[in-house]
């Protein structure tokens, strides 16, 4: 079992899929792969749609979130496809089997406010002073995710148009507008470094080497708690807040699904309930008669 979660995780990394998913899928087929060991299921072709079930069952007996659990069924729905593909499998085991539907959670995005602050915080004198201002000017300008960000080489920023080419899921490139300040920003940390050339990684860690997924998640963190942040946030709440702020002020779905690089409208639209929520917070405290019931 175990070779063939490796091959399958091979093919994935072979297809450009981020190490992000890469290693998300990893645990989660770790997970399953542990679950067979103890049921002495030891070959693909014994994964029966019994097996699946008796999995989930185990699996929500340890009260993850359900977005959490979809997440392991699309691995393994991927998985079992692949095994299928290589005529380990005679069908794929979720062929009968209803998946839940998933939680929608309303993206945790910074406010206008918080975002100054994280960015002058990620810019007070430092040795990486210029990189992390740079770098989260950068996400915020653009709405770039995690693993675009750390991908990004020095080539990818058009300084003359105000442009990012990024290479997003699925290996889809797109071209995200950049805001003069980010750009002027990256312009400041490009002087930094010694000798950059085009094909070299934008961001560097203090190694001098490029800087990673973990590597942006655990700076972001610090610094959030060091701008005074109180709530749970990461990278990905700075491309929910340009997302959540550009809406705010006028911008539209599709113009927005483009920069995000969402394959369906669907996946946007989920902003607008942020920017819903908003609408009825000013029109609770703005609206006559609302105002006359607290009086």
């Amino acid at each position: 079992m175990k070779e063939w979660t490796q091959a399958f995780l091979q093919s994935l990394e072979n297809k450009n899929f981020s190490p992000h998913t890469l290693k998300s899928y990893g645990e989660d087929l770790t997970d399953f792969t542990a679950f067979c060991a103890k049921r002495k299921i030891m070959r693909p072709a014994e994964i029966t749609p019994g097996v699946i079930r008796s999995f989930l069952s185990d699996l929500s007996s340890r009260h993850p979130a359900r977005n959490t659990i979809l997440r392991k069924i699309a691995a393994l729905r991927s998985f079992t496809r692949y095994l299928v593909e290589k005529e380990q499998l005679p069908q794929n085991p979720f062929k009968l089997l209803p998946s839940p539907k998933k939680e929608k959670l309303l993206p945790k995005f910074l406010t206008a406010q918080e975002v100054d602050r994280l960015i002058e915080t990620a810019g007070e004198k430092g040795r990486f002073s210029a990189r992390n201002r740079a770098l989260f000017e950068l996400i915020y300008s653009s709405g770039l995710r995690r693993s675009e960000t750390t991908g990004l080489k020095i080539s990818d920023v058009d300084f003359f148009n105000g442009v990012v080419k990024v290479l997003g899921k699925g290996n889809k490139e797109r071209i995200v507008p950049v805001t003069d300040t980010a750009l002027a920003a990256l312009r400041d940390y490009l002087s930094t470094r010694q000798n950059p050339q085009p094909h070299d990684a934008l961001f560097l860690n203090k190694n001098g080497t490029p800087l990673t997924g973990d590597g942006l998640a655990f700076l972001f963190k610090k610094l959030a708690v060091k701008s005074g942040v109180a709530r749970k946030v990461s990278p990905h709440s700075l491309r929910h807040s340009f997302a959540t702020h550009l809406l705010n002020n006028g911008c539209d779905l599709r113009s927005l699904q483009e920069m995000l690089g969402h394959k369906n409208l669907s996946a946007t639209q989920i902003y607008t309930h942020v920017s819903l929520e908003k609408l009825k917070s000013v029109y609770q405290h703005a609206h006559p008669k609302n105002k006359e019931s607290e009086q």
